[in-house]
């Protein structure tokens, strides 16, 4: 569903019995004024922050007349037209609208709410970013799964955000677009489908990014979606990577909790990342997995960007079963960057009652190795301003 915040409030003028009906429904919240097509011609500037019309409900010739005198208003309002049978001129006539779209029916009620919504964040002015605003971005992926990648990405914004102490410095982006779990960590309700971006690129801004993240603490925000088994094949690698790009606009720091699984837009995602964090486990299945995928990523990018491995859940036992850190970087066959130390209950806690470990348990050690693997990492220059090095 849209956020709520976007829609309450907003003066809706609907036209026809099918959309009107909304006002109890997916628009709860907003004004919505029934209305006829006679009202489109002379529109009062200002009046409306959106035009709903029903398609079905009006005679097309007429229809199309009317949205076409919309057109000569100096700042119309966003149109939305919804139906089954929508005739070319009276779409012609929808698209030469400054902000316009289309919903063809059937349409759930969802897809009604997320299209208002992004309307209506288009017609708004997009932030302006901060002056001279010199954003980096680190991408967190797992070895295996269940290796703790999205627990590290968390405690990685919410020790960034902390430390800078500034609205909006930070923004979370899962990108696990099925299943992510960042939100449920943070016990956050994602605001819509990423799906709903759809093949859309080009209309994601500033104003758009804003209305559908969801504020986690001071300075840091989350982009996830819904749980959408079909989000990796609705949404198309342009608007993924286009909403990076914003994201990198309006943010200082961008951490993107990434899939394991390689999709089409992984390696260009990757490619705009100051750090890449391989997570893995202290097993030798886990090692032998993160050298593969370091040298997979490593080789496909091809910049000599050298991903960073961080091994998860040391225990702090001198003997036992698991490799020592030495033996680790010998099936690595690499140095690792850090270690962050096992603490089940502190990481049980904390997904329980929902937000980052750092809120709910400070003193715990995933705590301070996260810290210090933050201050080490940004204390690097900025890997994307460096020139690539040779092979």
């Amino acid at each position: 569903m849209a956020p709520p915040n976007l829609i309450r409030g907003r003066r809706i003028l609907s036209l026809g019995a099918a959309v009107s009906g909304a006002a109890d429904g997916p628009l709860a919240g907003a004004v919505i004024e029934p209305g006829t097509v006679g009202q489109l011609e002379g529109l009062p500037p200002g009046a409306w922050d959106l035009v709903l019309i029903d398609a079905d409900a009006w005679d097309a010739g007429q229809l199309a007349q009317a949205v076409k005198s919309l057109s000569a208003l100096k700042a119309p309002p966003p149109v939305l037209v919804a139906g089954e049978n929508l005739p070319a001129g009276l779409v012609r006539n929808i698209l030469r609208l400054p902000a316009s779209d289309i919903l063809e029916a059937p349409y759930a009620p969802g897809q009604l709410a997320a299209a208002v919504a992004s309307l209506i964040a288009e017609a708004q002015p997009a932030p302006a970013p901060g002056p001279g605003i010199n954003s980096r971005c680190w991408g967190v992926t797992g070895a295996v799964g269940g290796s703790g990648a999205t627990t590290i990405a968390i405690e990685i914004a919410h020790t960034l955000a902390a430390r800078s102490g500034k609205e909006r410095a930070v923004c979370l982006v899962d990108l696990n677009l099925a299943d992510g779990a960042a939100a449920a960590y943070l016990g956050c309700s994602p605001t819509t489908r990423l799906a709903d971006f759809g093949q859309a690129a080009d209309r994601i801004d500033a104003a758009m990014l804003h209305a559908f993240v969801t504020p986690v603490s001071k300075g840091l925000d989350l982009m996830a979606g819904v749980r959408d088994a079909g989000a990796f094949d609705a949404v198309g690698r342009d608007a993924i990577l286009r909403m990076l790009e914003v994201a990198c606009e309006c943010y200082e720091w961008v951490i993107l909790d990434l899939p394991r699984h390689r999709r089409p837009w992984t390696l260009e995602a990757l490619a705009g990342c100051d750090e890449v964090v391989v997570i893995s486990e202290l097993t030798v299945p886990a090692l032998l997995a993160a050298r593969a995928y370091a040298d997979e990523i490593e080789d496909g990018l091809g910049t000599g960007l050298k991903p960073r491995i961080v091994l998860n859940r040391l225990a702090s036992r001198m003997f036992g079963p698991a490799p020592s850190m030495t033996e680790a970087e010998k099936a690595l066959q690499r140095k690792a960057e850090a270690g962050v130390s096992s603490d089940w209950e502190a990481a049980a806690a904390s997904v329980n009652l929902g937000g980052p470990i750092a809120q709910h348990r400070p003193k715990s050690k995933i705590v301070k190795d996260v810290q210090m693997l933050v201050e080490r990492l940004s204390a690097q220059p900025p890997r994307r301003d460096q020139p690539a090095k040779a092979a």
